[in-house]
């Protein structure tokens, strides 16, 4: 079957309204097996595209993760891209800034991080905890967040212009999901090392964070790089949502193979 997406993107101007989305919305697909063998096959298309685009060298793709913890960036990247060519994809994790990165803007590290021409680039969290965990953290108020909403429009417009598109993702998990993740972290011996009691102090804020984000993804959601709610409390329909969407802007994209040089033609290697 075919995902409607569109029922995920987030109107620019309308509120997201994280609140009556259901994250554990099936999406019309039936269950695991159905899923896997759906983006199985939206994978290999993936590939060839992807391809195509670091032949081309001309254009890049940058795919933004956020989610609260464990709603599975790290999964999505693992399941949705093994196989790419890993020349031409390079993955960022944003964590708590260096002392060399808080002498500069916020975004300077986000910048210099962007997928060249002809990459695929993942964001596992983004320049959005500037506006979200800084926020909820009370590093940054709720007036100076606000101004970096404009920041980030202003932002992302321009690596639009210049040739990068982005794909704005949020991973959807209920407050229970989280619960039972979070949990199976700690009674499992080989999971436990991704356990931190950050994590707890976290959960403890989880409405701050619903509010933060609400309002971040609201004011961001914009024409040329709009945001796209994907319900995640079950992994198979996530990841099956994720691969659609990149291969939804591959295909817009229509990346090619260079054309072939004809100094070329005739030429016989002995």
């Amino acid at each position: 079957m075919v995902i409607d997406l569109a029922q995920l993107r987030v109107t620019p101007g309308q509120p997201v309204g994280l609140a009556r989305r259901d994250p554990g919305d099936r999406l019309g697909l039936t269950g695991k097996a159905e899923a896997r063998k759906q983006r199985d096959a939206l994978h290999d298309e993936l590939e060839e595209l992807h391809a195509r685009l670091w032949a081309e060298a001309k254009r890049s793709v940058l795919l933004v993760l956020q989610g609260v913890d464990t709603s599975g960036k790290d999964g999505v990247i693992r399941r949705v891209l093994t196989g790419l060519n890993p020349q031409g994809c390079s993955v960022m994790s944003f964590r708590a800034p260096t002392t060399l990165e808080l002498e500069r803007d916020y975004l300077w590290r986000v910048h210099n991080a962007c997928p060249a021409r002809g990459r695929l680039g993942v964001f596992n969290r983004s320049h959005y905890e500037d506006v979200v965990a800084a926020r909820v953290l009370g590093i940054v108020d709720d007036a100076r967040s606000r101004r970096r909403f404009r920041h980030l429009r202003d932002f992302e417009q321009m690596l639009v212009d210049e040739g990068t598109t982005v794909v704005k993702v949020f991973l959807n998990i209920s407050r229970d999901e989280q619960r039972q993740r979070l949990q199976t972290r700690l009674d499992d011996p080989t999971k436990r090392w991704k356990f931190k009691l950050e994590d707890l102090e976290a959960r403890a804020h989880w409405d701050a964070h619903q509010s933060a984000y609400e309002e971040a993804i609201t004011a961001t959601s914009t024409d040329t790089a709009p945001w796209w709610i994907v319900p995640s409390d079950r992994k198979w329909v996530r990841d099956v949502v994720v691969a659609s969407l990149l291969l939804d802007t591959f295909r817009r994209l229509d990346p090619q193979f260079p054309p072939a040089d004809p100094s070329l033609d005739g030429v016989v290697v002995e």
